[in-house]
């Protein structure tokens, strides 16, 4: 997708802090983040939001659930972390990408907010 800020990043066009990528995903630093260890895990392919995701996207959704503790790990984040995915205007999703927020090196409070 053109405009895309994250499709945009994952294919060059804008420089990134990248944590990882395969031939499906891509894991970058967040801009702005919210813990001392903030990455956001997108698919290459680009899907809105999770309310998008259908049917044939399944082995691609699994994929991205199997690789979060690879990414975790060799962020370091031995002692937990958080997995968060925000959906819509009221879920707080600010870019229409589906992402996985990958957060740790803190303590995380409960409820998020």
């Amino acid at each position: 997708m053109s405009d895309c800020i994250f499709c945009k990043l994952k294919d060059g066009e804008i420089p990134a802090n990248v944590a990882y990528e395969d031939d499906r995903i891509f894991c970058f630093h967040d801009a702005d983040p919210q813990a001392p260890v903030h990455v956001l895990m997108i698919p290459k392919k680009h899907i809105p939001s999770i309310d998008d995701v259908t049917d044939e996207d399944a082995d691609l959704m699994g994929y991205m659930m199997t690789k979060v503790k690879d990414v975790a790990a060799s962020l370091g984040l031995e002692n937990g972390y958080r997995v968060v995915i925000n959906c819509g205007e009221d879920g707080f999703q600010t870019v229409k990408h589906l992402h996985l927020h990958i957060l740790g090196k803190r303590k995380l409070t409960w409820p998020p907010g």
